[in-house]
C-alpha cells in the first residue's frame, strides 16, 4: 500500500455510483517506521512467479505472490482489505508506463542521467522503466516494507536480468551501474529518510541560476485515492522534487468513488497552493473501470514570491 489510509482497494465495488465522496476513513493503527529496505532483502519465503505485459511497443515483467503468503510472513505490515494495494497490479501503473514511453519517443522527456523517484511502486513498473531509460537513480518508494521485499526487488531484479534484456526495445540508454534504492513507510515522514530532499523553506530561493537540488522525475500511479492522505503526498512531493525544472508525472482514476480522492480534487488543492501547475497527458476510457488520466506537473517558479506572500 501507499500511505496510511483506509481504502480497501480490492473492493469489487470499484466501479459503483453509490460510494459517497465524503466517506469517514476509519481510524487506523500508527503506520510502521521508515526504513531504507535492501536490495538483498528479497522475501525465500514468498513463491515469485513472472508474467509478460504487452503494453504496445514495449514489454516489461510483472511479477505474482500469493497474498495469503505475504500475509503470513512475521513481522508482516500489510493488512488484509486495508494495507495490501501494493500487491496488486493497478491500470494506472501501466498508463503510466505507456505515456512515458511515448514521451521518451516524442523528445519530450528524458531518464537519461536523472535522479528519479517512484512514489506508492507497488510492482514498480514505472521506476524500471525509467531504469531501463537510462536513469542515473532511481528510489522506489512504498508504505509496506514486505511489497518491497516479495515484488518491487524481485519485478527489478526480473526485468533487468541477462535472460531478459535482450527482449527489451527500449533499452539503449540503460546503465547497469544505476544508483537503485527502496524505502518503506508513510509520506509524512519519508522526506527524512530520502537522499534527494531539501528544506521546503529554501524554496524561495529557487531560480534559474539557483537551482534546487532533489529528484528530477517524480512517478506515481493510482496514490491520490485517499483525501487524508494528500495533504502528506503533496508535502513531501515539494520537498523532494527538484527546482525548478522537475516534473511530476501521476496516473490516476479521474474520481474514486467511496473516498473522494481523484484527478480532478488533486488538481484542485495543487492550483490553490500555487506553486504547481499541470497538463492532461492522456485520458483513458477503455472501460476496464473509472475515467483514468495521465497529468504533467510542473513548478510554476516564475510566480513563487506571489505564491509565498501569501504563505
Amino acid at each position: 500500500m501507499y500511505s496510511n489510509a483506509a481504502f480497501q482497494l480490492f473492493s469489487s465495488n470499484e466501479n459503483s455510483n453509490s460510494g459517497s465522496s465524503d466517506s469517514t476513513e476509519p481510524c487506523l493503527p500508527p503506520p510502521p517506521p521508515c526504513i531504507e529496505v535492501l536490495s538483498s532483502e528479497v522475501s525465500s519465503s514468498v513463491k515469485y512467479t513472472v508474467e509478460p505485459v504487452n503494453l504496445g511497443e514495449l514489454t516489461l515483467l510483472k511479477g505474482r505472490v500469493s497474498t495469503k503468503e505475504v500475509f503470513a510472513l512475521p513481522n508482516s505490515d500489510l493488512v488484509p482489505g486495508v494495507y495490501e494495494g501494493g500487491l496488486k497490479l493497478w491500470e494506472g501503473s501501466l498508463d503510466l508506463v505507456k505515456v512515458l514511453h511515448k514521451e521518451v519517443q516524442l523528445g519530450n522527456l528524458s531518464f537519461s542521467g536523472k535522479r528519479v523517484l517512484e512514489l506508492g511502486c507497488g510492482h514498480g513498473l514505472p521506476g524500471i522503466f525509467a531504469c531501463l531509460a537510462g536513469a542515473a537513480a532511481i528510489h522506489f518508494q512504498d508504505f509496506n516494507a514486505e511489497v518491497l521485499r516479495c515484488l518491487t526487488i524481485p519485478n527489478l531484479n526480473a526485468n533487468l536480468s541477462e535472460e531478459f534484456l535482450p527482449f527489451v526495445t527500449d533499452k539503449t540508454n540503460y546503465d547497469s551501474g544505476s544508483e537503485v534504492h527502496f524505502f518503506a513507510g508513510d509520506w509524512s515522514q519519508m522526506h527524512q529518510f530520502l537522499p534527494h530532499r531539501h528544506d521546503e523553506g529554501s524554496l524561495n530561493c529557487s531560480s534559474e541560476q539557483s537551482p534546487i537540488a532533489g529528484y528530477d522525475i517524480i512517478l506515481m500511479a493510482e496514490t491520490i485515492y485517499s483525501i487524508s492522505a494528500q495533504q502528506s503526498l503533496y508535502g513531501l512531493i515539494k520537498k523532494c522534487l527538484s527546482h525548478p525544472h522537475g516534473v511530476l508525472y501521476m496516473a490516476a482514476k479521474k474520481h474514486y468513488f467511496g473516498v473522494g480522492g481523484g484527478t480532478r480534487q488533486f488538481l484542485s488543492m495543487v492550483e490553490k497552493d500555487g506553486f504547481m501547475a499541470a497538463s492532461l497527458v492522456t485520458e483513458v476510457t477503455d472501460g476496464s473501470s473509472n475515467v483514468r488520466e495521465v497529468h504533467n506537473y510542473f513548478i510554476l517558479y516564475s510566480i513563487r514570491p506571489m505564491a509565498t506572500s501569501h504563505s
